[in-house]
């Protein structure tokens, strides 16, 4: 069953919070147009704040979705299959929680089945849903490795992110060139020394 929440509901599917309205919205927008200083009524704001509006709804859909629900298909039909499965540089896109300013890099995921697998494509669109939310990196991580160890219920999980913050490359300190990265491993990734270098191994890394 698809949970994706209509608009007309406004009500957040991840927290369960009521919306303001979108006029609302475009009126907070209009009103930080202002305090940065400028007329939102000019001729190149004047249609900006349904632009940004509608960008919000494409940055924090994850709102709408159910991660959970993503991986409820899954296949035995593997011909006993029991290695690790990995899939790599899946491309984040988030945005910050303090800042709201994007944190771009990548996520690598990998799981050992136990008698089940799921379709690699879930793997991304459950990245993206909670990607798609705002976030920090640490939580990040433990969302994504915690959902797909509960659900599926493999041997192990392992996830591991790499990303470049914006609230610390574009103000602040202005560090550029900077990579943030976090792993959170479950199960044999954690207990096994031989299967978590493994994993390592397949995303291109020696620790983390």
């Amino acid at each position: 069953m698809n949970k994706m929440v209509k608009k007309s509901e406004m009500v957040s599917l991840a927290t369960g919070l009521t919306r303001p309205s979108r006029d609302e919205a475009e009126a907070a927008v209009r009103t930080l147009i202002r305090w940065a200083g400028d007329d939102p009524d000019r001729e190149g704001l004047v249609g900006t704040p349904d632009r940004v509006v509608r960008s919000y709804e494409e940055f924090f859909r994850g709102y709408d979705e159910d991660p959970r629900e993503m991986l409820q298909r899954t296949f035995e039909e593997v011909e006993g299959y029991d290695e690790v499965v990995v899939l790599r540089d899946i491309r984040l896109e988030s945005h910050c929680e303090h800042h709201m300013v994007p944190i771009i890099g990548k996520v690598h995921v990998g799981y050992l089945p136990d008698k089940r697998v799921v379709g690699i494509s879930k793997l991304a669109r459950v990245v993206d849903a909670f990607a798609f939310r705002l976030q920090i990196q640490e939580k990040l991580t433990a969302q994504i490795a915690n959902t797909l160890q509960e659900v599926l219920q493999p041997r192990g999980v392992a996830v591991v992110i790499e990303a470049a913050h914006q609230c610390m490359t574009t103000r602040g300190v202005h560090k550029s060139d900077v990579a943030m990265v976090t792993s959170r491993m479950l199960g044999a990734f954690r207990d096994n020394g031989e299967t978590r270098r493994e994993f390592l191994t397949m995303i291109g890394r020696t620790s983390v």
